[in-house]
Parts: C-alpha cells; structure tokens; sequence
C-alpha cells in the first residue's frame, strides 16, 4: 500500500514545491522595483530636427525652444509669459526692446543664429544667456533628446529632501519607469503629496513621482541668489495725496483757475486736462499754461497735466504699438511739461482693448525713464478691476509708475441697464482690494466722484444725467423728493415723481464722501483724488481733509 501512494505523494510535493516556487517568484517579481528607464523621447515628445524640449519649473511645455550653434533659443512668447514680460518686440524696427528703470535698451534681430535675438520663420527667438542677462533664473541644458530645464521661482516654494538613494519615477508605483536617479541629500521642488508617493519636479527637467519614505517632509527653505537687478525706485509726495482733476478745454480757460480753486483747501494736487492724441503718429493737442502752473504753485499745489486718448479718430493701438509714434508722443509730452513747469504726469487712457496691453505697458515703461529723468512724477488712471482689464497688468504699472489711480466711479453709467449707483461704498471698497492685490497700498491713489447720476424712468426707458452736488440738492428739494441714507450703498438715496416718470438718484454728499476717504488710511494708501473740480460743493473740502489724515 505504502508503494502505491508513494508516486502520488511525490508529484503532490513536486506540485507544491513548484507552486511555492513559482508564488516565490510572483512575489519577487510584485515587490521588486524596476530599473527600466523612460524613453526620454517618449517623455519630451517628439521633437523636429533642431528642437528642444522646454521645461520650467514644474511645468513640461508644448512650446519648443530651438538649438543654436552655441547655446539654446527660447520662443519669445514664453519668455515673456513665464520668466520676464519686458522683452518688447519692435515690429517696426525688427529689434527687441528692454527697458530698465533708467534705460531703453535695443537689441536688433538677426536671420540666423549667434547673436541675442534669432528671428526664424517670422518667429521671435532669445537666446539663452540674453534671457539670463536680465532674468533671475538658473538653466540646465542636456542633450539626447535636447532640451532645457529652467528654473525661475526661488520664494515661497515647497522643498524636500531625499534621505536616500533612489528613483523618481514616471508614475506613482515601483513598476513605473525610471525618469531620473537621486541622491541622500538632493532637494526636490514639492508637487502634490499622495498616500504613498510625492510628486515632484527635478532641477534638471524632470518631473514625476517618488517615494514618500524615502523623502522629508515638504518645507519651505530660503534660497540665497546672487543675481542683482536695477530697482525702480520712486517720486512720491511726503503727504497724502489730494487730488483734483480739473477740466480744461481751451487755452483761454486757463485764465479762471484762480475762480474755480477760491473755495478749495487741502488739494495739493491740480491735474487740469491739457494733452491729448490727435493723431496716429503719436502728436498731442497742447493747451498747457505755465501761468496756470504758477498759480497753483502760489497755493501750494502741484501740477499734473493729464494726456487722454478720447479722439474718436485715433487708434489706440495704432500709437502705441509703433515704436516711431509711441516715442513721438513720450517726447512731447516731457517737452510740453518742461516748457511750463510741471510736477508730473498723468495718463487717462481709457477703453483700451486687450490687444493694446503690451504696447500700453511698454509706453509706461518708457514713460517712467523720460519722467525721472525729468523729476516728473507719473501716475496712470484705471477702471475698477475686472475680468475684461486684466490686461491693464496693473501689477507691471505699479512696478514702473510712481502712483496707480483707481477711478472708483461709473459702476453705473449712461446706458446701464438699470439705474444705480455711481460709486457705492462696498464696490468701492472690493475696487480697492482687488488692486493691492496687485500694486503696494503706498502708490495706490484712489479717486471718488463729485458727481451723481439723475435717472429717469419713462415707461420702458431709463435715460440719466451727471450733475454735480449743489444741482443734485436742488433737484430734490425743489420736487419735494423723499430722501433716506441707504446703509448698504452708505449713501443718502432720493426719488420722487414728475409728470408720470420716475426719477432716482444717489447721492455724493459729505456723508458719502466721508465713508469713501476713510478707506484711505483703512487701507494705508497714497491718498485720494476726485472727479471734478466744479462738481463739488465748498464744505466738502473740510470733510476731505478730516478724513485723509
């Protein structure tokens, strides 16, 4: 019996030996990690002869850079997207322009490579080290495939640290190819953190996933850099600013500023509106006084004279965007300040499309070296921020300007919709905080309105009228209107009807503007400025500076 079993007993061990064996394997094969590496070209994608796959930071672009003979070209657009937006490309004159705080550099393109701009294809190409020369950034350049991996964000970025040798991997799991190898003590830039791995961005151009027991936990660690770069430095008043702009329309109208500032106490800023496009090639139509300017220099004021964009004939764009008229008008406009005294500068360019913004920012730019070179002080004027101006960049004016102006008024404006407020006090409010999010509360400059709108209601229409605060008075008391102070616009409110319309209105009064300057030192900004000198009545100028301080 025992020798009829016996075989059988012997393939069941065999069986089993070879199970265990083969579940052994199994497990080795589960838990042992690959050493496999990433196809690199399948990493990069494919890349056409004399491309080069373009890394930043933590982030692979579909963007390609191309080689040149001794070093990389990177596609303008991503340069100025990512690492440096100063990089203006000259249309007319094929050359790139760099403006400093106290210079405008010129760096013409070349049909070939070699030299700091390559114009290939009709495509704007910067070399490398150009980039490097004005950019704080570290870049790493490798071949098979060719590519380039930068670095451009030092602050405020996640770190870790590898404990041990090892692998970052194409994907989370020890079966994913191998990207790149690690050693004990490489930082990493820190990603995303998931249960067992961490994703993260190499220096030299990858990014995939690593282990989390093999790394620190994610910190925060200061980078010492040594490159240096000129610093705008700025032409601000010792006070709060108080502004008025002061509308001027003809030379003769010069005459009455002493008429229209005898009531006027605390403004020591006049900005009357001299300047303004009259044409394609960048001239400007000039009323300016140096009369006027002595006068109000006499009062204690200084003078800002205003240039507009207003003339229906001229294109925005059309000025700007030529290097010839945009530098015409910078020449004027510091010729005009020189020949009558002026204090500075402000510009009141409004409507501007989107297309407009890099030329806009570029005329500021170069702007800003013409006015410090002349002790001029330059101020912009902005919509409240939204959506549809963000190209306005108001971050890059705050940079390059001396005062950024909010125009805290037209939240409803001839041919809104539905009647409302010009300038109620939590829009107001919101205009502010949105733009110290982008500019430093100590150039922001913001303006409130003398004015108010009368809406008409007849029938299906609304139509409106800006009158100023002593007509606006008038109006009411002499239609008997019910007027109560509406806590969540913080304005007085008034209706009444008139020969079966309605009418409505918001007031600007000392209550309104009261609760309108107190955001000035709420919020630490430069001051205020106000629209516009004939629209407000004598007491408010007491109000004002009460609240300013």
């Amino acid at each position: 019996m025992k020798k009829q079993y016996m075989p059988a007993l012997i393939v069941c061990l065999l069986i089993f030996i070879v199970g265990v064996i083969g579940l052994g394997v199994h497990v080795i094969m589960k838990y042992t990690p690959t050493k496999e590496r990433m196809d690199l070209n399948e990493y990069y994608g494919y890349l056409e002869d004399g491309e080069a796959a373009l890394v930043l930071g933590t982030e692979k672009l579909e963007q390609r850079g191309i080689m040149g003979e001794k070093e990389p070209y990177l596609p303008l657009e991503v340069v100025n997207t990512y690492l440096n937006q100063r990089y203006y490309w000259d249309e007319e004159n094929r050359q790139i322009l760099y403006a400093t705080p106290s210079e405008l550099f010129a760096y013409p393109a070349a049909e070939t490579a070699g030299g700091q701009v390559w114009l290939k294809d009709g495509s704007v190409y910067l070399s490398l080290s150009f980039v490097k020369q004005y950019t704080d950034m570290d870049a790493y350049v490798y071949e098979e495939p060719d590519r380039v991996a930068i670095q451009y964000q030092f602050n405020g970025v996640q770190n870790v640290t590898v404990l041990k040798n090892t692998y970052v991997r194409y994907r989370g799991g020890i079966k994913a190819e191998v990207l790149s190898e690690v050693k004990a003590g490489d930082r990493l830039i820190y990603m995303e953190g998931l249960e067992d791995w961490t994703q993260v961005a190499t220096e030299d151009g990858y990014i995939g996933y690593i282990e989390n027991k093999k790394i620190s936990a994610p910190e925060i660690m200061a980078v010492d850099r040594e490159f240096q770069q000129e610093q705008y430095t700025y032409l601000s008043m010792e006070q709060p600013v108080n502004m008025v702009w002061h509308q001027v329309t003809s030379m003769e109208a010069n005459a009455y500023l002493a008429d229209a500032i005898q009531n006027v106490t605390g403004v020591n800023v006049i900005s009357p509106t001299w300047f303004y496009i009259k044409d394609n090639g960048g001239n400007i139509s000039n009323i300016a006084s140096a009369d006027y300017v002595a006068m109000a220099h006499e009062r204690g004021m200084k003078v800002w004279g205003l240039v507009d964009n207003f003339t229906v004939e001229i294109s925005t764009t059309e000025v700007l965007s030529k290097t010839s008229s945009r530098q015409n008008l910078i020449k004027q406009l510091i010729q005009a300040a020189g020949e009558v005294g002026l204090d500075g500068i402000n510009v009141d360019f409004e409507s501007l499309s989107e297309d407009v913004g890099i030329h806009f920012l570029q005329f500021l730019r170069e702007m800003s070296i013409e006015c410090h070179k002349n002790n001029l002080v330059l101020s912009v004027d902005n919509p409240v921020p939204e959506d549809f101006t963000s190209h306005y960049d108001r971050a890059e004016q705050g940079r390059v300007v001396d005062y950024v102006i909010i125009m805290g008024y037209d939240e409803h404006y001839v041919g809104s919709e539905e009647a409302g407020s010009v300038a109620s006090l939590p829009w107001v409010e919101k205009g502010i905080q949105d733009t110290l999010a982008e500019v430093p509360a100590q150039r922001v400059i913001n303006a409130i309105p003398f004015y108010a709108r009368l809406w008409k209601t007849s029938g299906a229409a609304l139509s409106s009228e800006a009158i100023g605060m002593d007509a606006a008075q008038e109006v009411l008391a002499a239609n008997q209107a019910e007027v109560y102070w509406d806590q969540s616009v913080g304005q007085n409110y008034g209706t009444y009807e008139l020969e079966g319309d309605t009418y409505q209105i918001w007031l600007e009064d000392a209550q309104s503007v009261e609760a309108k300057v107190k955001l000035v030192p709420q919020y630490g900004l430069a001051g205020v400025a106000e629209w516009k000198l004939g629209f407000e009545n004598s007491g408010i100028w007491q109000v004002i500076g009460d609240n300013l301080k």
